[in-house]
Parts: structure tokens; sequence; C-alpha cells
């Protein structure tokens, strides 16, 4: 992703020239001064935008008209929007390394006063690197490939760091190596570059990211390196490319009608975007009859595809948009769609479908890319999961580490952060995210974290116990916060195959192997978290002056000492924290009003002021089952009203992060929003935020949809197919 988002991958594919777009270039105006516009920020990356205000010479409001009236950019390729709000929306592509766009406010009651602003449009990135992680023994290299959103025109800037966000640069060689940098262009497709990534022949002690940039903007989502010592090499590539012979599972599939058209105004039509994921596992029901199984809304378009309809390997996103009908195909047909779980249906809670497999396409043995042991060379060997339903989750093995096999991140493990979760997802009929399809509410979900554990393009994949290759859900949606944490939401295995044999009107099961075996496990997110972000002065001084004046009453509870902290559980927010000497004390869960953070220490340390700095967090879920059973109750009890606020759009149960011997309230936050209330505790529970960018079912995580322009869609109208030939309930 992805993701997503949570999550297929779109791909965007221009389509220039245009019916009716003409060049914009009106002369510049000043205004009578009557009329000012303040904008948010003059400059933006394609598909960005910027709000923009018109005040009066009083410093009124007025009512206006916006418009765009002039801008360098190509004609064919627009000037981007603003609406009747003011919001300006950059177009999606330019056909320089910025362009220049001109914007009018006139007064709705005196036409004659009018003011114009100019923003300067740069090109961003079109999806995440791929790439996205990659696991290297010393020396070795891989090609990092980046997409720009400009025509026939663009470069990228590579670097490494220790952080995604980039930073101060280390010695030459430290990090490995980035060097070969070359790039395509056309005038009918967006700008892509690549270069060599050869890593260090020492590990280092820091990550390694790879970044690019153009024009002085990064690209959101860096490619993270695990140079590794344990002889594992592993590179999403091998999932995304044609597999040789019959196809293994983990690796890129999706609808061979999984794009979308648009017609111009002499009825000819062109192919603007596709779709794809990952062809999770394979199923077979009590006749023997082996299926794909994958989401909905991979294989089965969002409900929008129909039964019979061809399942491609790769999917198109990795065959150059083009279906088998058309000239150039690349892909494969694998099966055809047989049955799906319909989304829009309030009785259905999983995202899955299955696809009879061809015969000789798919490695009847279900065997996933990754699963099995390095070779000579390092690559991991594909094997299959265990057979049967799978496992379930219980108080005694959520601690589990898991692992997943998919399209965009390849092998990657992770640890349960989440069970019992309620959560929002939106569906489209686009694979631009432009047409609203649904909004479903799933219940008794996983969750998954670490921000590289899956992206878009990795939904369908199975999500396996690492330490027996039983299979416990299946990944469809994700979100991360673009800063080192996210989450990964999986269905359940047993209701999906449970809901598939309801559809099928047969029992299914997983075809795989009866001998549990360990997966090699690679890890691209820290164990557990950093420590949390800094607080304001005045945050910190109130702590202090909560921990000194309630010193004394904690002593009884056990508390060796008192100190200011920060909050894990909502970061950015202070914390009172208490030392104690055994994780059993019964300290209270707020003192007037503030959050406790508990630490285990022993006496000498906290008076030398020695003391750990922040509790000690174990990878997973450690409940005892009365504290899980409670915390499920409490969920269930308070997830529909939660739900109801338009900033929230998960809760489950985690475990606190201020104090690890207690469960919690996990709460996902819009990261864009700013719920209605956010209290400490909530029926007896921690209560934990966790701010994300909404799950997207197509974009990568934390890409924002793509939004063609007016001028774009001027005389167009998009292709559509009639509705899915499966019933929803």
């Amino acid at each position: 992703m992805t993701r997503r988002v949570l999550s297929r991958l779109f791909l965007g594919v221009l389509a220039l020239a245009v019916a009716g777009c003409g060049s914009m270039n009106f002369p510049a105006h000043a205004g009578s001064g009557a009329l000012e516009i303040a904008a948010s920020s003059q400059t933006t990356t394609t598909n960005g935008q910027i709000a923009l205000r018109a005040t009066g010479a009083l410093g009124e409001t007025p009512a206006v008209t916006w418009s765009v009236v002039s801008g360098t950019n190509a004609a064919s390729l627009g000037q981007g929007s603003v609406d009747a709000a003011g919001i300006y929306t950059a177009p999606g592509s330019v056909s320089a390394d910025s362009a220049t766009v001109t914007i009018e406010a006139r007064r709705i009651a005196d036409p004659t006063d009018a003011a114009w602003t100019t923003i300067t449009v740069k090109p961003g990135f079109v999806q995440p690197l791929l790439p996205q992680d990659v696991a290297l023994m010393p020396g070795a290299t891989a090609e990092v490939t980046a997409e720009i959103a400009e025509v026939n025109a663009g470069d990228v800037s590579w670097s490494l760091s220790t952080t995604p966000q980039g930073g101060a640069a280390l010695p030459p060689g430290v990090l490995g190596v980035v060097g070969g940098s070359a790039c395509q262009r056309s005038e009918d497709h967006f700008t892509t570059c690549t270069a060599t990534y050869s890593a260090p022949s020492a590990i280092p002690a820091q990550p390694v990211f790879v970044v690019a940039s153009v024009n002085g903007s990064r690209t959101t989502a860096p490619l993270r390196v695990l140079v590794d010592s344990h002889g594992i090499v592993s590179n999403p590539v091998t999932h995304q490319a044609i597999q040789p012979g019959t196809a293994a599972l983990g690796s890129s599939g999706g609808n061979d009608g999984d794009y979308d058209t648009y017609q111009d105004a002499n009825g000819d039509s062109y192919l603007a975007d596709c779709c794809g994921g990952t062809l999770g596992a394979l199923v077979q029901d009590q006749q023997g009859n082996q299926y794909i199984l994958s989401n909905n809304h991979v294989l089965a378009e969002s409900d929008q595809g129909h039964v019979g309809d061809i399942i491609d390997q790769p999917g198109l996103i990795d065959g150059a948009c083009t279906p088998l009908n058309r000239p150039g195909s690349v892909v494969d047909p694998v099966g055809t769609l047989k049955y799906v779980v319909p989304l829009a249906s309030r009785q259905t809670n999983v995202d899955a479908a299955l696809a009879l497999a061809a015969p000789g396409a798919i490695d009847p043995s279900g065997a996933i890319l990754g699963l099995g042991t390095p070779g000579a060379d390092g690559q991991l060997s594909a094997a299959p999961p265990m057979a049967g339903a799978g496992e379930r989750l219980n108080a005694s093995n959520l601690g589990m580490e898991v692992a997943k096999s998919g399209r965009t991140t390849g092998l990657t493990c992770s640890n349960v952060d989440a069970v019992a979760l309620t959560v929002k997802i939106d569906y489209y009929r686009d694979c631009a995210e432009t047409e609203p399809y649904t909004t479903k509410t799933y219940t008794n979900q996983i969750g998954i974290g670490g921000s590289h554990f899956t992206d878009s393009g990795d939904s369908g994949a199975l999500v396996l116990d690492a330490a027996n290759s039983q299979a416990i859900g299946l990944y469809f949606a994700g979100g991360t916060d673009g800063d080192g944490h996210g989450l990964s939401v999986a269905n359940p295995i047993g209701d999906v195959l449970h809901e598939l044999g309801a559809a099928a009107g047969s029992r299914m099961s997983l075809v795989g192997t009866t001998t549990p075996h360990s997966i090699a496990c690679l890890r691209y997110d820290p164990a557990v978290p950093a420590a949390p972000p800094p607080i304001s002065p005045a945050l910190r001084s109130q702590a202090q002056s909560i921990a000194d004046e309630s010193l004394a009453p904690l002593r009884e509870d056990g508390a060796l000492g008192t100190a200011a902290g920060a909050s894990l559980d909502n970061p950015g927010q202070p914390a009172v924290i208490v030392y104690v000497a055994t994780a059993d004390a019964k300290i209270p869960q707020t003192v007037d009003g503030m959050r406790t953070q508990v630490i285990v220490s022993d006496p000498d340390a906290v008076a030398r002021g020695q003391a750990p700095a922040m509790p000690a967090l174990e990878p997973g879920l450690h409940l005892t089952p009365a504290a899980l059973a409670h915390a499920k109750a409490v969920v269930q009890e308070v997830a529909p009203q939660w739900m109801t606020d338009p900033a929230i759009f998960g809760v489950g149960v985690s475990q606190s992060r201020d104090n690890p011997a207690e469960a919690a309230l996990l709460v996902l936050v819009d990261i864009g929003r700013t719920p209605q209330s956010m209290p400490a505790t909530m029926g007896g529970l921690r209560v934990e935020y966790l701010r994300l960018h909404r799950f997207h079912t197509t974009r990568a995580r934390g890409m924002a949809p793509d939004r063609m322009t007016a001028c774009s869609l001027k005389g167009l109208r998009k292709t559509s197919d009639p509705h899915p030939s499966f019933a929803v309930q």
C-alpha cells in the first residue's frame, strides 16, 4: 500500500489531447485594492490542494465567484480547478518542472471588483517507490523505481537516510550507495526514473531508507532496506512479475476488467487507470475443486465485477494496464471469478472472493512465495501454508509473530496489535477513487502493527502464524500516519472460509501441507515503538505539578516516585510517570484527570534519577483470558456510539502502552480530524488513540485520491459496465 488502504493499487495512465480543452493565457491583472486573496500556500504539488480566501477592504468576507483564468501547463493536461468554497485542486500532472496558475476571485455584488493570485504547481510522486522494501545481504544490489507526475520532462534526485523523512548525511558508503540513475520520458506517460542501490559491505547500525525527491519534494514512502546477516534476499519485484510455469500464490493478480475508461466527444474510448492486488492462497471445496482466494475488491472490483470474469496474473497494475483483449497484453489468465461475498450486504463481515483456478495455472500444492527456506543465493523459496481451517486467536496466542506474502511489500512480519476491531472501510466503483460505492463497517477484525507490514497491492494476502504457517486472516485494508506508525487489518480466516463456503454451498478449506513449518521473518518496523513525541513546556509543567501533588497518596498504591512524562497511549499529551517495583501494582489510570504512565524500576534507580524513560513494551498482545473477555465486552458496548463520530473509524482491543499490564481500547482517529471527545478511560479501560490516514481500498496508504481536472473531463464520459450478476442482500 496501501494502501491503500488498506487495498488494490492504482496506476495512472495519462490521456492527452483531450477534446474541448484549449490553452488559457489571459493577461495578469491587478485588483482594485478593495478585494484581496489570501492563500494557505503559494506552492503545491500535482493533485495537491490550496485553500483560498477573499477579503474586502474592511476585513469582511464577501461572496465571490472563483475561477482559474490562466496557466502555463500544457493545455491537454489542464490548469487544475477551484470550487465554490475557494479550494484549488492542482492538475494531476505537469508538462515542465513547474507550472504557474492564476486564480481569480470576483465579488458577486460588484463584478467589477476582482483580485488575482498565482499558484506554482510542481510534480509529485504518482505512487510509492518500487519496491517499497527489500532485504539484501551485504554488498548485494536492487533496482529502485520512482514515477513522477511530469510528462516528457523531469528528473529525480536520490539520497540515503536513516529515517523516512531524510536527514543529515552519513559518511559515504555507511548506508550503501545509490547510482546509475536514468529516466524514461514520453508525451503520453508519466516520467519513470530508476537507480541501483548497493548495500554496504558491513551491516549498518541504523535503518536504511532510499529517498527520492523531485524539485525539493520528497516521496512520502521511501524504500526501506533491510541489510541482514541471515543470508536472506527478498525483493517484491518477484511477486509483481509473471510467474513461470504454474503460478505461486502471494503474487500480483486481479480482475482482467479492473480498469477505468473514458470516452471523448467522438465516442472513442481510452484506458485511464487500472487496479490489482494479491492472489493470496489456494482453497478447495468438498469436491476437490481448487480456487484462488483474495479480496472482493481485488477479484470482483468491489462488487462491480461479474461471475465468470477472467482473473489475471500478474494484475493489470504490473501488466502496463493492458488487459487480455488488447494488443501487447503481457498477463496470463489463471482463473475465473466464481464466488463472491457481497460488500454492500449488511449480512456479510468479510472482504473475500474466490476464482476457480484454471487447469495447470496455479501451483496445486498451494505454495506461497517466500514461505520456504533460503537457497544458496539467499532467495526464499515458495512453500505451502498449513492446510485446513487456520488458527483461531485467543488469549494464549496473541503474542505471536505473524507473516504475510504480498504483491507490493513481499514477505514481511509483525505482531497482532488489536483484536475485536470494529472498523469502517470506504469502497469505490473506480480505481481512482472518484466514484464512492459504499462504506462498510466490519466487526471482530484483526489489527497488525507497523507501517511496513503491508501497503496497497498487498490486499488479498494470507496472514499467518510465523511459527507454524497456520493462517489467521486475510489482509484487506490498512493505514499509516506517514511517520512510522500504521495498522493493517485482516478478516479472521475462519470467517472468510465460512462466508465463502456459504456462498458456494460447500465447506471450504485451505490447500497446503500437514507438516507445520516456521517462516523466515523479515521485520522492517521496530518490534516496539520509539519514545513518544515531546510535549510542550506548558504541558510538562502541568504534569510536573500534578506529579508532585500526587506522590504522597500514590505511595499507598506502591509508587516509588513520580515525574512528568509524555503519554504513549495518546501521543502529544502529558502523563504522570509513576515508578513501581512490580508490574502488578494497582496504580490509578488517571490522577487529577491526567493519565498515569507506569514504569517498573527499583528504589535506588529512582533515587539516582536512573529509572527507565518509558515502560518496557513487548511485541504483540499479552492479556489474560479475563482481561481479554472484559475488554471485548466493553468494545461491543461502546463501539457503536463511538463510531458515529466522523473523526473515528475504528475501535478495538489493544494493550496499554502507558501501563503494559492493562488492556486498552484502541481508537483509530482520522489524521485530519478531531474527535468530539477523547476520554483517557472508558468502561474501566485505558484508551489508546492512533491517528492514521483514513483507509483506502485502491490508493497507496497515506496518498490522496487523484482528482481529474474539469478541463480534462470536458467532453468526456466514463464508460461503465452493468452491475454485477451476483446477488447483494
